[in-house]
């Protein structure tokens, strides 16, 4: 990250975002549109979305970091791994992003640009939903930076793809998403009076995540030196 500057960035978090909710929606968009089975939607929902994910940081996470997502972005803030002003640029970014995603998306399908979603996601079985799905986000991030970071990509990809299906809400754990979905009145949809339930779960969740994995990742007493005699030996 440090051999791009601040606008390039941006321009990459957007990007990224961009084209993982033009890649939910519109895999949301042609599964229902090839059948009425709705386990099988999902999963016609479900696997793109993981390998997409893996695309994407891998190609743009040497430029930004590949955040794509304003709690991930609030994560690196906490650790103070991002400075606060730009914080809040990423999160601009990010959510604009989604919304040309979701604009995309419905262009390729002759959809109408935006189209508010009638789609209830709402309750407190699908916040703690959201609230699991971004503490284990959080999670997998930090951890597999700290002993397997080139692995990352396949982590995200492949814990997004599971929690898909392990979690109530199919695991949006993703403020700038959620708001890009309650623009689209389709499979991937949310209605935008269910946002601020969502979105508040997926923080509380993401700071979950960070508190347990700066206490569970931190650093180990060093070992006690060897008495001298098995130094010799």
């Amino acid at each position: 990250m440090d051999n791009f500057d601040l606008s390039r960035r941006l321009a990459a978090e957007a990007l990224g975002t961009g084209i993982l909710v033009a890649t939910v929606v519109g895999s949301g968009i042609m599964a229902e549109t090839l059948t009425k089975d709705v386990a099988l939607a999902l999963l016609c929902n479900t696997l793109p979305t993981g390998a997409i994910l893996v695309v994407l940081i891998t190609v743009l996470g040497p430029i930004s970091g590949a955040h794509f997502n304003p709690a991930v972005t609030l994560v690196f803030t906490g650790r103070r791994e991002l400075p606060v002003n730009e914080a809040a640029l990423y999160v601009i970014a990010q959510i604009a992003g989604g919304i040309a995603g979701t604009m995309a998306a419905h262009l390729m399908f002759g959809l109408p640009l935006l189209d508010l979603s009638t789609k209830v996601r709402t309750g407190g079985p699908q916040w703690f939903a959201e609230a699991v799905a971004a503490f284990g986000l959080v999670a997998t991030i930090l951890a597999g930076i700290r002993f397997q970071r080139t692995a990352v990509p396949w982590l995200v990809g492949l814990y997004i793809t599971a929690a898909y299906w392990f979690t109530a809400s199919t695991s949006f754990a993703n403020p700038a998403v959620a708001i890009a979905r309650s623009l689209t009145n389709t499979f991937s949809g949310i209605r935008p009076t269910d946002l601020p339930g969502f979105i508040l779960a997926e923080l509380c969740g993401a700071f979950a995540g960070l508190l347990l994995m700066n206490w569970l990742l931190g650093h180990s007493r060093a070992p006690a030196p060897l008495p001298m005699t098995e130094t010799i030996q």
